[in-house]
């Protein structure tokens, strides 16, 4: 893409986050879980992040979906990020098929565009491959299955940034390729997507772009088989205790 062509959908600019939590020596404490990180991804960009446990990737990823106020610095984007999953939509007392009505409609789809593309949520997220799974209550799925239909309800829409965390990490690897085939696609539809994994398989494999994290700072951005190949050189060196 030429850089004519490059259209920013998130600016991140010098944000600082921190919050509280409980500590059973003092009762509470602060944590700075990001310092300082600025980036700009562009439409149609794959961009995994990576790093240790605790290094602020996740709250990262909240803070550009808006869920996660900053402290100092600015995030703009372009559009409504969507954060995968839908979490407080589903219900674990209902079925999958009424999860997947009411997932549907928390990611901004009409009834129509649910009942619609329905049958291609189910079959994509697998969990009616050894039974009628769709049909029995969301507390019966394992967490894995859950996952999956999650991701299956998130990317049946069209996103202008798409922010997933872990979802790739659930199923076969036959999950893996149909997942890594509809992140492509919504590439193409003008889509930015952010990928979270502790997999770097899976970020090399889907993102040409990676920032890597580190105790809530921005070592590096770059190619993400670059940027990959950096941090499994330091990770491997010993240098930091993993978490």
């Amino acid at each position: 893409m030429a850089d004519t062509e490059r259209v920013p959908t998130v600016v991140v600019d010098g944000v600082h986050i921190t919050y509280t939590v409980l500590d059973g020596r003092s009762g509470t404490r602060r944590v700075h879980a990001v310092k300082g990180v600025s980036f700009v991804a562009y439409r149609g960009e794959a961009i995994g992040l990576i790093g240790s446990n605790g290094s602020g990737k996740s709250t990262l990823l909240k803070a550009v979906a808006g869920l996660q106020p900053v402290e100092r610095g600015q995030v703009y984007t372009q559009g409504q990020p969507s954060l995968l999953g839908v979490n407080a939509a589903l219900m674990g007392d209902l079925t999958g098929e009424r999860n997947v009505i009411l997932g549907g409609l928390a990611m901004g789809m009409s009834r129509a565009e649910v009942r619609e593309r329905y049958d291609d949520i189910v079959e994509f997220s697998g969990i009616n491959e050894k039974d009628d799974a769709v049909s029995r209550p969301m507390r019966t799925y394992s967490s894995g299955m859950g996952a999956r239909l999650r991701f299956a309800i998130a990317a049946a829409k069209s996103h202008d940034v798409l922010l997933i965390d872990e979802a790739l990490a659930t199923g076969d690897a036959r999950f893996r390729r149909r997942s890594q085939r509809r992140i492509d696609e919504l590439r193409a539809e003008a889509g930015t997507v952010f990928l979270v994994s502790h997999s770097n398989s899976t970020i090399t494999e889907t993102c040409e772009r990676a920032l890597w994290l580190e105790a809530g700072t921005l070592r590096m951005d770059g190619p993400a088989r670059e940027v990959v190949a950096a941090y499994e050189e330091y990770t491997g060196a010993g240098k930091h205790p993993q978490t």
